[in-house]
């Protein structure tokens, strides 16, 4: 087996723990991302990450938290073939000679450029993801739009998006803030990974670690990432799921501007409870499995 094929097998397990563990948090955290701000003596309709979880489990049943999960699970395969393809082929451009290791600092440029290319499936997965998820919350916002559209599923949302919004482009809304989310924050995350395991290990032979070192590594470098870049994340979701034909933005530098005149520095950190809840078990279960394929694979 090749070791673009190794990586792409152990990527696509990784991803698919990674989805099954987290993807209830990240529902909580694009609705609290994503709800109006209320309107002046009025109180948001989520007051908080539990209260969102009461809300959504109310209105919805258990279900409602995996609500968008079909399409980035159709589509972790894809998404972290490119990822951990992309990031082994640039570690091997890097490398000085075949099988030498790599340092911290080439990780986190093999990590940058893994960021480039997964963007391209992570704008149209994640458009798709945060309408479904964010859906109830902007339906039931202070001042709701009557044309806020109401999906039945993943392919609903592609229909009317490449019918009604421009197409293809359509689906790329978003795309410069996801560009300045997985650029960082995948630097951040397989820069810091490398860094904890090599501190672990003494040195740049993390070969020998066990399951728990790669648990902890794991888990603070998914929290690196979403601490490098959550405010861009918001700024991400907010435009993926504004309304086409009455938007509230201009773009992401408006977005951010509203955001930052009407609810302050934490409007820009909405969700980030949650975002930090599942980012560490999700990325210690991705990476573990990620490592222990890798390794079986030889």
């Amino acid at each position: 087996m090749s070791e673009v094929a190794k990586d792409l097998l152990a990527g696509t397990i990784g991803g698919a723990a990674q989805l099954i563990c987290g993807h209830p948090f990240d529902t909580i955290k694009v609705k609290l991302q994503s709800q109006p701000a209320p309107l002046p003596g009025q109180l948001p309709k989520y007051s908080g990450a539990m209260n969102a979880v009461k809300q959504t489990i109310a209105a919805e049943g258990a279900g409602g938290l995996y609500k968008g999960m079909g399409v980035p699970l159709a589509t972790v395969a894809a998404f972290n073939a490119v990822l951990f393809s992309v990031r082994g082929l640039m570690g091997s451009l890097l490398r000085s000679e075949p099988g030498s290791l790599l340092s911290v600092n080439q990780q986190l440029i093999c990590g940058a450029g893994a960021g480039v290319a997964v963007s391209f499936l992570a704008c149209p997965t994640e458009l798709i993801k945060c309408r479904l998820q964010a859906q109830s919350a902007l339906a039931g916002g202070p001042s709701p739009s009557p044309s806020v559209v109401q999906y039945s599923g993943p392919m609903d949302v592609a229909k009317h998006v490449l019918r009604s919004e421009g197409g293809i482009r359509g689906l790329y809304k978003g795309m410069v803030p996801t560009l300045a989310r997985e650029i960082p924050g995948n630097a951040a995350a397989f820069g810091s990974y490398e860094a904890l395991k090599q501190y672990f290990a003494g040195g740049k032979d993390t070969s020998g670690l066990g399951t728990g070192p790669l648990i902890v590594a794991g888990g603070l470098a998914g929290a690196a990432f979403w601490v490098s870049v959550y405010p861009t994340d918001v700024v991400k979701s907010v435009i993926q799921v504004d309304d086409h034909q009455n938007p509230r933005f201009s773009g992401s530098v408006d977005a951010f501007r509203k955001i930052l005149a009407s609810e302050g520095v934490r409007g820009l950190y909405r969700g980030f409870g949650p975002a930090m809840a599942r980012s560490v078990p999700a990325n210690a279960v991705c990476f573990v499995a990620y490592e222990v394929t890798r390794s079986s694979l030889g």
